[in-house]
């Protein structure tokens, strides 16, 4: 077998393609779940947006429904929306049309800085924890139980 082993630093979008492209191949070739979820609505999306009185975004949630679960994607207000409520209000909303699309369990990540107490006074707990990512802080992945 002959190769050849290349370094490059810079980004590139090509060879990125491919490899995620034969990791699916590979997936789907060792795990159903990998399969099925690709298949054409299999993922089903979910996204709240909130605007302000001139109809302007100022945040909102993005999430998936696959696999019996809802992975929360992004959730994110400007500063004067918060600690007001309205995130517990989308989150409860993005949690029941996950539950109608069939979600049984929720998977969300959030860094130490960002929100880690809101998810887990709304019954989220951290399933796995990065340390010193970024450096002087963590990266959290929680999960919620949605009965």
């Amino acid at each position: 077998m002959n190769y050849n082993i290349e370094v490059s630093l810079k980004k590139d979008n090509e060879f990125s393609s491919f490899l995620e492209k034969m990791i699916r191949e590979f997936n789907n070739k060792h795990s159903i779940h990998h399969k099925e979820v690709r298949k054409k609505e299999s993922v089903q999306s979910i996204n709240i947006i909130v605007s302000d009185e001139r109809k302007e975004w100022v945040g909102g949630v993005n999430a998936d429904v696959y696999w019996g679960w809802v992975e929360i994607n992004n959730f994110w207000f400007q500063e004067e929306f918060r600690g007001k409520g309205l995130g517990g209000i989308i989150l409860e909303k993005t949690e029941q049309i996950a539950k109608e699309k069939g979600a049984k369990k929720a998977l969300l990540t959030t860094f130490e800085f960002q929100a880690r107490t809101f998810y887990e006074l709304k019954g989220y707990k951290v399933v796995g924890e990065i340390k010193d990512y970024p450096p002087g802080s963590s990266y959290y992945t929680m999960v919620k139980d949605l009965g």
